[in-house]
Parts: structure tokens; C-alpha cells; sequence
């Protein structure tokens, strides 16, 4: 049998964690990373000497993400068509 352990996902996450919180694909990241999340709030770089640079490692803040995911709902393409209703 194996063991599982039941982690809580700090604030700031590695790419495979989000993926794995939210279910977002790698591409889906990418693209929200350059299109749509802002460094410092969305996603941060971050490196083991304290000094980042354009090639340093991404951690993804998850609440921030939740948040941006949530405020999607309202711009589905039929919310315009279920508000009439």
C-alpha cells in the first residue's frame, strides 16, 4: 500500500504544484505569464542567490491566481445571454 501525504500549498508555488492545485496546462501558464499576470502579483522570479534574472525560476502565487481564474466567470461568452434570462 502506498503512503500519501496531505500537503497545503504555500502561497507562492512551482509551476508543477499550480498545475497540479488548479489543473491550468503548462501553455495556458505561459501565455497568461506574458498576456495577462503581472510580476509581483501573479508570478514572481526567483533565484537561490537572491538575485533573479530574465531565465530564473517562476513561482506563481496560487491565491492570486484563484482570484484571476474566478474573475473569468463573469466574462464567459454566454454570462451577457444568462443575465437576460
Amino acid at each position: 500500500m502506498d503512503n500519501v501525504v496531505h500537503l497545503t500549498p504555500s502561497r507562492w508555488v512551482s509551476e508543477q504544484v499550480l498545475i497540479a492545485v488548479t489543473g491550468m496546462r503548462p501553455g495556458t501558464i505561459k501565455r497568461a505569464r506574458e498576456k495577462s499576470w503581472l510580476q509581483g502579483r501573479e508570478y514572481l522570479l526567483m533565484s537561490p542567490e537572491g538575485v533573479p534574472g530574465f531565465n530564473s525560476q517562476c513561482m506563481y502565487n496560487r491565491e492570486a491566481i484563484d482570484k484571476w481564474i474566478e474573475a473569468q466567470a463573469k466574462k464567459q461568452p454566454d454570462a451577457a445571454e444568462r443575465k437576460k434570462a
